[in-house]
């Protein structure tokens, strides 16, 4: 026979609450240290996550972005902040990027990058050159020289043409033939005397006289119209000789005025300026006309007439450069942080200038995007926003995956937009990309995007808690601090942070953790402030923070308390004295919202006659979830394993939980179902005093569960407002003493023994606490239970519904079967 199970005392008061000692904070009054600490550089408990982020910033292949994970307010942003920006300060600055006109394909811009800081004055020299230039060129074309060589091309002309036609004059008059000069040309005429003949003298002639003239003139004729063929060819060559001189006037002026822009901007690092100056000078030497005078800015069919800016001179607008990015101030590599991740606030646009009625745009109305400003360095963003905002996720893909940036209008990508004004130069990326989000959203990204998974190959996972210990409570004492002075947050007394550093243990919900959520921490610390403050105190106290922890309670609990008072009215029915069979009082979590608290429910059973079915109610109208359906069938395979051995046991069984109108899911209440069925069972009342919680395995062995702070307190305050008798308590997993943080005025009633919480282990400790009865142990020769146990009396009721049903078997229908009434307690429920 197994050794009895001893009778479970109620836990000691210092173990429901682990405070922190005031020694243990590394100051008496935060004022007392220096601005900054050593210890605060690294976020407390999170070395997981910055192994991870070191790794992502210093691994440059192409896929090793960062997707950070983890709940909101473990410090993710300001580990971002500080790590990323410290990578990028120890980096040189990007290049700056430029787009200009393209001579070739003025639809299709061309980029530009120059070293750091040299954008601006490339645009600067850009926009004096053509100044210049407009003063320059036309005062070279006013010369003297210039125009003498222009008269000297003129005037070989003319000699070449009169030349010729003296040529034909003299051989003409040696035939008696005269070159006439008439408004339509030059024609030929028999001449008489120095005079030419009419048509009438002509015809005067003798006809053989006649015949020869007509030949000598055709014969002239042809070689006149050769000659008169080849003067719009000279004509040509003398525009070729003047384009030739207004070449080398405008390359001499070009070259002179270029050459500063060329030795600031010569070295392979601005090879692409170069190629541009070369393309500069050759349009400007094919469209020199454009700086003279009398030039017609309409002459130049590739600047589009509708697009015009105050102050625009649209006959140069090409020649000058739309700076894109200019890094002239940057230290370091760039770090954006992109709030708002658009589509066109991440890959840039494309703007558009409204003239009459038409919308028109050039290279000059090109703006950047986050991609752009943070190329070569980092871009932080948070993945929620992101995946919010159409095409910016796709688009971002698409240019990670290229590196390049490429501008162009929202769905166009797609095939949404039938129309594309500009198709600019993509622009070279090379950049590191960082995401923040819940774990949700990563778990959900990587599962069904193949993308995500090339694309961020490195998280930083931030874990909630971290180990309560001597150093991790000093790191965190020194970061409240720091916050508070940062803040300029009154001083904090070293009882305050102690204080708070609980708090953090209770939001951890594990007495030896501390949570990771420096959010909520910080919220409380400015509370607790504000406390001070009305107060008129010149520190941070811990009776101010735990004022503040009471206001936080009061501003959310306007329904449990409206609970409560139903049950102080016995509209809900729950008994916090007495005893009753078959009812067992559970405790429940219930979330609303952000907030959890615990809520007493009464869980009933009823037994009877039967073949061994169980009547889960919950799960028949189907508001029990999956869970709290599996717990019911482990407690029923373990009633049938330890009654069920001779023989089946032949009752049947229905619980539920009164008065629960919503979804139960959760094996919390497993074992308070069992303890129901096990005093129906035995028809065996209930003290109900006692409260219970925790899920039962096969073997009976009680397991942790949840929310094991809210639920005690839910409890405790029903009674207190019914009058604590000093036997009221909660039972409790003994693997849930770990989770105690109870809150003070609860230790404090353990303290003077008028509530209690009691550790068990095994389903057979709760029936003894509830019913006053030792469970029993079963006789390994006999099969007998201890006399007078409740495994006893249950074995007893057993043989008698197997009595009736054999008896109803034999048709005996004077035989009843004995009911026992019963009601219990409540699981996790979550509206």
């Amino acid at each position: 026979m197994p050794p009895a199970r001893t009778l479970v005392t109620s836990l000691d008061p210092e173990i429901l609450r682990r405070t922190v000692h005031p020694a243990e904070i590394p100051f008496a009054i935060s004022s007392d240290l220096p601005p900054s600490h050593e210890e605060t550089l690294h976020p407390v408990g999170q070395s997981r996550a910055v192994e991870a982020v070191h790794f992502a910033i210093s691994m440059s292949a192409l896929g090793y972005n960062l997707f950070c994970m983890g709940p909101e307010g473990t410090g993710k942003a300001s580990l971002i902040r500080r790590f990323v920006g410290e990578a990028a300060a120890s980096r040189p600055p990007a290049r700056d990027w430029c787009y200009v006109y393209n001579f070739e394909d003025s639809y299709r811009p061309k980029a530009l990058g120059l070293p750091a800081g040299r954008a601006r004055a490339f645009a600067k020299a850009m926009a004096a050159l053509v100044e210049e230039l407009r003063h320059a060129l036309p005062a070279a074309f006013e010369t003297e020289d210039y125009h003498s060589r222009q008269r000297n091309i003129e005037e070989d002309f003319r000699q070449r043409r009169e030349t010729a036609l003296d040529e034909h004059r003299r051989a003409a008059e040696a035939d008696g033939i005269a070159l006439v000069r008439t408004p339509m040309g030059l024609t030929l005429a028999p001449e008489r005397n120095g005079e030419a003949l009419g048509p009438d003298d002509f015809s005067h002639l003798p006809e053989d006289e006649q015949k020869a003239l007509k030949e000598t003139i055709s014969r002239l004729q042809d070689a006149l119209e050769e000659t008169v063929r080849r003067i719009p060819q000279w004509e040509r060559e003398k525009r070729e000789q003047g384009r030739i001189l207004d070449h080398e006037l405008t390359g001499s002026v070009l070259d002179r005025e270029m050459a500063s822009i060329r030795d600031a901007f010569s070295g392979d690092d601005c090879h692409e300026a170069m190629e541009y100056l070369d393309a500069v000078r050759a349009d400007i030497l094919e469209n020199s006309v454009l700086f003279l005078p009398d030039g017609d800015e309409d002459d130049d069919e590739n600047v589009p007439a509708m697009i015009r800016k105050a102050g625009d001179d649209l006959r140069f607008r090409r020649y000058h450069v739309n700076v894109l990015i200019d890094h002239g101030d940057a230290t370091g590599a760039p770090l954006i942080i992109e709030d708002h991740p658009t589509q066109p606030g991440l890959v840039g646009r494309i703007e558009y200038r409204q003239h009459l009625g038409t919308l028109s745009t050039d290279f000059h109305l090109l703006r950047p995007g986050a991609l752009h400003r943070a190329n070569g360095g980092f871009l932080v963003m948070e993945a929620r926003k992101l995946m919010a905002n159409p095409f910016a996720w796709e688009d971002l893909k698409r240019s990670l995956r290229n590196r390049e940036i490429r501008i162009e209008a929202p769905g166009t990508s797609w095939g949404i937009m039938s129309t594309q004004s500009m198709e600019p130069e993509p622009i070279p990326l090379n950049l590191k990309v960082v995401l923040l989000g819940e774990p949700a959203l990563y778990y959900l990204l990587a599962e069904s995007d193949p993308d995500f998974r090339e694309l961020f190959k490195v998280v930083a996972d931030f874990d909630t808690v971290f180990p309560r210990e001597p150093r991790t409570i000093r790191a965190m004492s020194l970061l409240l601090a720091e916050i508070g002075q940062r803040k300029n947050l009154p001083p904090l007394e070293a009882e305050a942070v102690a204080c708070i550093i609980e708090h953090g243990s209770r939001l951890a919900e594990d007495a030896g953790k501390l949570t990771a959520s420096v959010g909520a921490l910080t919220d409380l610390l400015r509370e607790a402030a504000w406390v001070a403050g009305q107060e008129t105190c010149k520190t941070v106290q811990a009776k101010h923070v735990r004022k503040a922890i009471q206001a936080q309670r009061r501003r959310s609990d306007r329904i449990p308390v409206a609970m409560q008072e139903d049950i102080t009215r016995n509209t809900i029915t729950i008994q916090t004295d007495g005893s009753a069979v078959g009812q067992v009082n559970g405790l429940a979590i219930i979330g609303i919202g952000t907030e959890e608290f615990g809520k007493p429910s009464r869980i009933t059973a009823r037994v009877r006659v039967g073949r061994g079915d169980f009547d889960d109610i919950e799960r028949e109208v189907d508001l029990g979830g999956p869970t709290h359906s599996k717990g019911m069938l482990i407690l029923s395979s373990f009633l049938r394993s330890r009654f069920g051995n001779d023989g089946p046991i032949l009752f049947s069984a229905s619980i539920t939980f009164e008065q629960s109108y919503g979804m139960i899911d959760g094996d919390s209440a497993s074992s308070t179902e069992l303890y129901a069925l096990l005093s129906a069972l035995a028809d065996t009342p209930v003290d109900q005093g006692k409260a219970v919680t925790g899920s039962v395995d096969q073997f009976g062995a009680v397991q942790a569960v949840g929310g094991i702070n809210e639920k005690i307190e839910g409890f405790f305050d029903l009674c207190e407002a019914r009058g604590l008798t000093g036997r009221q308590g909660v039972i409790i997993p003994q693997t849930n003493i770990i989770n105690l943080m109870l809150r003070e005025d609860v230790v404090d009633a353990c303290r003077r023994q008028m509530f209690h919480v009691w550790p068990i282990t095994h389903v057979d400790d709760g029936i003894a606490l509830l019913t006053g009865l030792t469970a029993g142990e079963q006789d390994s020769t006999t099969g007998q239970w201890t006399p007078g146990s409740i495994n006893r009396r249950i074995a007893s009721r057993l043989k008698t519904f197997a009595r009736i049903a054999a008896q109803e078997a034999d048709g005996n229908s004077d035989s009843t079967g004995s009911w026992g009434g019963a009601q219990g307690t409540a699981g996790d429920r979550r509206p």
